[in-house]
């Protein structure tokens, strides 16, 4: 008997299975733009109406090492979020308005019930964002991959007006970092907070973390989607800037916004630093330089402003369901600046 594709360790017949269980949660997502049905070779997506000369914004991002938390826990119905989350949020950072996003899916033996899965929380997210998710890729790696391994990656596409871009040229000592909070890490870090919880305190996924909540919950807990908020503050408030905080953290990813000559300096008592930071640092003995390099410390996204707008993004965020809150201001820096000091 000859060799066969199914043979080698590829099944044609579960990737066909897949995309039929999951065409009707993807149409769900479509915005008016949306050109055509799934199932084509590309997606096809017209610009909105009523911009006058529009700038296309993209990102592309995966969820690291988040995915293998996730095939450990067998639970995959909401790192899809994690995955729109990490590029929507990079691209509301140039004001752009998230468009339609692909997402590609690479797995070691096709699961229709897996994919099923993750597909669902990447749609979960795109309606969170406002975006349609218009196609992607299914790639089974027999050899390559062991069977339950995959890996989540995406691409995000948003248009902004040319003159609306936000390019941080506008930033100024006296300007007001307001922080949006994460409860928890999103999808940075999670090498070292596996390496801290999982072999160095030798927790379980199902073992308590602190009151009630397991080691599984909070690695697993999702990330929120900061875009909407942030184009709500548009064109009410003059932002000057937005640091989408991820791997690097806050002193990795706030000076890339910052312009020479100026420092950025936070306020540790104006948020709360969500208790799963604290059990990393506590239990593999992380000083608090190292935390600041690796995790955003409870502060996903930050937006920077004049002083006398301060109030009013605030109040805006909130209404947004975010607990926002100044969290630091802009001072002028000898020499090049550009860094964070927490204080």
């Amino acid at each position: 008997m000859g060799e066969t594709y199914a043979a080698a360790g590829v099944d044609i017949a579960a990737g066909e299975a897949a995309v039929e269980r999951i065409k009707g949660k993807v149409r769900s997502t479509f915005r008016p733009e949306v050109v055509g049905d799934i199932g084509g070779f590309g997606g096809l997506v017209g610009l909105p109406a009523g911009y006058r000369d529009p700038v296309l914004v993209s990102s592309t991002d995966g969820v690291g090492t988040k995915a293998m938390v996730a095939r450990a826990a067998g639970r995959y119905d909401t790192i899809g979020i994690d995955l729109v989350a990490m590029c929507v949020d990079d691209i509301v950072c140039q004001g752009a308005e998230p468009l339609f996003m692909l997402d590609y899916i690479s797995v070691g033996r096709l699961d229709p019930d897996m994919v099923d899965a993750l597909v669902s929380g990447v749609v979960e997210g795109c309606r969170r964002a406002g975006c349609a998710l218009v196609g992607g890729e299914m790639a089974e790696h027999p050899g390559a991959m062991a069977p339950g391994e995959f890996d989540l990656v995406g691409f995000a596409v948003g248009v902004v007006e040319r003159d609306g871009v936000i390019t941080g040229e506008a930033v100024r000592p006296g300007d007001v970092l307001v922080g949006l909070p994460s409860p928890g890490l999103r999808a940075n870090g999670y090498s070292l907070a596996r390496r801290v919880l999982l072999e160095r305190a030798g927790l379980s996924l199902d073992d308590e973390l602190y009151d009630g909540c397991t080691v599984g919950d909070e690695l697993l807990r999702p990330s929120v989607i900061y875009a909407p908020a942030v184009r709500r503050l548009l064109g009410d408030v003059d932002v000057r800037a937005v640091a989408h905080v991820t791997g690097g953290g806050l002193v990795g990813n706030l000076p890339r916004v910052l312009p020479a000559g100026v420092d950025a300096e936070l306020d540790r008592r104006s948020w709360e630093v969500p208790r799963v930071f604290t059990e990393i640092q506590r239990r593999g003995e992380v000083d608090d330089a190292e935390m600041a390099r690796v995790f955003n410390l409870g502060l996903g996204m930050v937006v920077v402003v004049p002083e006398g707008d301060a109030g009013r993004a605030v109040e805006l965020l909130r209404e947004e369901g975010h607990a926002a809150a100044v969290v630091g201001t802009l001072v002028a820096a000898d020499g090049d600046g550009r860094e964070v000091h927490l204080r």
